[in-house]
């Protein structure tokens, strides 16, 4: 890890996710559970994870990209049947109520197929009454963040914590309004892309979350 103009920056997502872990470590949660948001958030999730030996699983979240514009995201959908939209991108760009309808189906159709392959079929960990800490890798606009919050909270979760290596700093005061805490070691005041931040920023494969996954149920299960 290294500095620059005083900010951190992290050589890649492993050492983010060890570096956040000490931060949540250090609050002392009872009895967490870790959900990392695919594909890159799963990465420092098991790190965070395997500080708090705690429990490890995703929270399938999609990005709604304006149709004729799909890099700029006019909402976000998450398991257990969560959708939220930018109103002030919807009116802007004049999406209709029929293309948001046409990019929900299929951003839902694809966040149903990652759930099946992530947990194996396995359903969603339950998360009644229990702390719930959301990873990601990064924030820029929190859109994601903010209907992952909403399907935790729908779970059931009794406390949600949303914990990022970096984030916007404005979108870090956002969501704490949302969440019951955030925890974020950088917010850098020009923060450009969550990727900026890192040296490797490659993408995560499908495989890759898979993996993780599995390890890390294998390691609390002692290897059994």
């Amino acid at each position: 890890m290294r500095y620059v103009w005083g900010m951190r920056r992290y050589a890649d997502r492993v050492e983010a996710g060890r570096v956040l872990a000490r931060e949540v470590a250090a609050r002392s949660f009872p009895a967490p559970v870790v959900l990392g948001l695919p594909r890159g958030g799963v990465v420092v999730a098991a790190e965070v994870a395997a500080a708090l030996d705690a429990p490890l699983d995703v929270l399938v979240v999609r990005k709604l990209g304006v149709p004729w514009h799909p890099e700029l995201g006019m909402g976000a959908i998450a398991e257990r049947g969560v959708m939220l939209l930018n109103d002030e991108v919807v009116r802007a760009t004049g999406v209709r109520p029929e293309d948001v309808e046409q990019v929900r189906r299929r951003e839902d159709a694809e966040l149903r197929r990652r759930a099946e392959i992530y947990r194996e079929g396995r359903p969603p960990r339950d998360l009644t009454g229990a702390v719930a800490i959301l990873v990601d890798d990064g924030l820029a606009t929190g859109f994601t963040a903010r209907a992952a919050i909403e399907s935790a909270r729908r779970g059931g979760a009794a406390q949600v914590v949303l914990a990022v290596p970096v984030g916007a700093a404005d979108t870090v005061r956002s969501l704490r309004r949302v969440a019951d805490e955030v925890i974020c070691p950088s917010t850098p005041r020009d923060f450009l892309a969550v990727g900026a931040w890192y040296d490797d920023f490659r993408q995560v494969s499908d495989a890759e979350v898979v993996a993780l996954l599995r390890s890390s149920s294998e390691l609390r299960s002692g290897g059994s």
